[in-house]
This record gives C-alpha cells, sequence and structure tokens, in this order.
C-alpha cells in the first residue's frame, strides 16, 4: 500500500491544530478541531481564541460539518451565534500523503479567503480507533 492510500483509508477522528491566516497580511488566528470521521461525513467542534477586536478574553466555538473523498477534505465552521459578527466559513483542503497535515483555503462568501493548515500526530488516529475498539 502506497503513502497517499494509507492517509487515505486512515480516519480523520481526532484532535487537530490549526492555523487560518487572513488575506493582506492581516494575521493569523490558531485553533484547535475535533474531528469525527463516519464513511464519508465529517462532524465535529473548534475553539479559537477571538480576533483581536474581541479582546483576548473572548474564545469563539464552532461545529463544523462536511465529508471527505480520499484525499479531498471539505467542510463548514459554523459559528454558535455569541458574536453576530463571525458568520459561516467553508474549508476545502487536502490530506497530506502521510496522514498528518490538512492544508486548503477558507472562504466566506465570495468576499473573504484565505490559507489554513490543520496538523495533529502520527499514528493518533490509530491510537483513537485502538482506545473505541478496546472500550467495546
Amino acid at each position: 500500500m502506497t503513502e497517499h492510500t494509507a492517509a487515505n483509508a486512515e480516519s480523520l477522528t481526532g484532535v487537530w491544530h490549526g492555523t487560518y491566516s487572513y488575506p493582506l497580511g492581516l494575521g493569523s488566528v490558531s485553533f484547535v478541531a475535533t474531528l469525527i470521521e463516519a464513511r464519508n461525513s465529517l462532524t465535529g467542534t473548534t475553539h479559537e481564541p477571538g480576533h483581536r477586536v474581541l479582546g483576548p478574553n473572548v474564545t469563539l466555538y464552532a461545529s463544523l460539518s462536511g465529508s471527505r473523498q480520499g484525499g479531498a477534505v471539505a467542510f463548514v465552521k459554523t459559528y454558535d451565534g455569541s458574536n453576530p459578527n463571525y458568520r459561516t466559513v467553508e474549508y476545502e483542503g487536502t490530506l497530506s500523503g502521510d496522514g498528518t497535515e490538512i492544508e486548503g483555503r477558507w472562504i466566506i462568501s465570495t468576499i473573504w479567503c484565505g490559507k489554513f493548515l490543520m496538523t495533529r500526530p502520527a499514528g493518533k488516529a490509530e491510537s483513537v480507533s485502538r482506545k473505541a475498539f478496546e472500550r467495546v
């Protein structure tokens, strides 16, 4: 089995650490995403610090819903509504050959977009699956 095939077969379920960047050098934001993959469907949640305008003590929460087709990953992040300035964001990315990175771009409507990168340590999906199996 090739590396690319192995990554495509590996589950995305687990905790991912990410960063998305704004265009025009306006900065970047770190986030934590918890993904659950069932067949080709993705669900999950994120939390991230509020943008500098919101203040240092604000945390934004969102839900995720999407899909994966081989190495192509797509999901929609919907903020919980606690801040009306934050809306739905579409993410489109590609899973790395070793299954440890998803890189791509985010889009808000057709007016705003930037890049993102999500990473996880190698072997995390396997250990999560093994723990779930051992509990059964």
